[in-house]
């Protein structure tokens, strides 16, 4: 059925369009992706959460939702803004619409709108809060009520997203997330649809710090031979260093890494004890870790077409990303902090690297692969400074 629903940013601007998915009203941060495809991926993801998000690509819908292409146990964004909805779903996979499945996770859709004039607007003024509704038409109440929402800078939001308890990945926790279906996704290493295994091997055991972490990194990881624990946000790094890591990964998340000092503090503690690799948030806070800091861009990075240089190899790599914070290049010690990878558009810091200890981390998110390769070769060198760690220890261990 077609309903009235209306977007009102702080500023008081103002969209009225068609309201399709759940009907309700939510605040958060408006923000826009780029992506053609992976609507899906982009829900679920949960570095969303607290936002809003509008889609630049104008027609979205035309291939439903299905139990693959989930990144968490849930959506997570706070409503979503598109040019036009398909209502039919054409795709040998859909198992539902796309309006199905955000009726059933209660999240508000909005359009009919020109996205392109709402993408001009947060580029020109910045992300800002916003409020999405098809219950309340009236614009200077949805501007009030923009207003009175939290403000993302400042704004803690891993503990929203991240797990109750630790946890070994499996299939089974996709599963889970699929409502009980079989999950066949795409092997990150043959390209090919199967059924998701168990890792073939575990040569390496993994303690992977969620943020807000997505299944593709775990499904990466395990694809590659390891075996993966998954703990809180806050797990103290004396519980991680309990459960004998060869490495240590740190994930993606949403919110601002300034309000995770706490968090930070454990992560100075296992930069010395492991191999480290960081991802987006995880990239952030270890940054924050060997003393940088974090500021906050004025409309972000989410998309699948952000051009990185790897500064090593000067080599281009067409990268995903899906963040509204970054590093400050210049508040990090040149002395004991590489820096590896710089944003082609806006010269943002995109990698780091510590120039003696085995530990690493980009601002993009290379297991996305919009590349669709590019930067797949970071989980092999995080594999190869576990085994290079391993063989260290066993060397001194002969020699004593």
């Amino acid at each position: 059925m077609m309903m009235e629903a209306m977007l009102a940013l702080e500023d008081g601007r103002t969209f009225r369009g068609r309201g399709w998915g759940a009907h309700g009203e939510r605040t958060g941060e408006i923000v826009f992706n780029t992506s053609m495809t992976g609507y899906q991926e982009i829900l679920t993801d949960p570095s969303y959460a607290g936002q809003i998000v509008a889609m630049t690509y104008p027609l979205i819908g035309n291939y439903g939702a299905n139990f693959e292409d989930i990144e968490s146990r849930r959506p997570f964004v706070d409503g979503f803004v598109v040019r036009e909805y398909s209502e039919i779903d054409s795709n040998w996979r859909s198992a539902e619409s796309l309006d199905r499945y955000l009726k059933r996770h209660g999240i508000v859709g909005l359009s009919e709108i020109d996205t392109r004039a709402l993408v001009r607007h947060i580029r020109e003024r910045g992300a800002m809060r916003a409020c999405i509704s098809s219950l309340d038409l009236d614009e200077a109440s949805l501007v009030e009520k923009a207003r009175n929402a939290p403000e993302m800078l400042g704004r803690n939001l891993v503990d929203e997203v991240t797990c109750k308890s630790s946890y070994v990945w499996s299939p089974e926790i996709e599963r889970e997330a699929a409502d009980g279906e079989e999950v066949r996704t795409m092997n990150p290493l043959t390209g090919f649809a199967e059924a998701t295994g168990e890792p073939e091997g575990g040569l390496f055991h993994v303690v992977a710090y969620d943020f807000g972490i997505k299944f593709y990194i775990l499904r990466y990881l395990a694809a590659l031979g390891c075996r993966i624990t998954v703990v809180p946000a806050r797990t103290p790094a004396e519980e991680v260093l309990a459960l004998g890591p060869d490495g240590i990964f740190l994930s993606n998340g949403p919110g601002d890494p300034g309000a995770l000092d706490e968090i930070v503090a454990e992560i100075r503690k296992l930069t010395t004890a492991a191999p480290v690799f960081g991802i987006c948030l995880g990239h952030q806070l270890l940054g924050r870790a060997f003393g940088g800091r974090t500021y906050k861009l004025k409309f972000g990075h989410r998309g699948g077409n952000q051009p990185v240089r790897n500064e090593r190899t000067r080599r281009i790599e067409i990268t995903s990303h899906n963040h509204g914070f970054a590093v400050d290049a210049e508040s990090l010690d040149d002395r004991e902090i590489e820096l590896t990878h710089v944003n082609l558009n806006d010269a943002t810091l995109e990698g780091l690297r510590h120039r003696t200890l085995p530990v690493f981390s980009v601002q993009y998110h290379p297991e996305a692969g919009p590349g669709p390769h590019d930067a797949t070769y970071l989980f092999h060198e995080f594999i190869a400074n576990m085994k290079a760690n391993r063989d260290g220890l066993r060397r001194i261990v002969q020699t004593q």
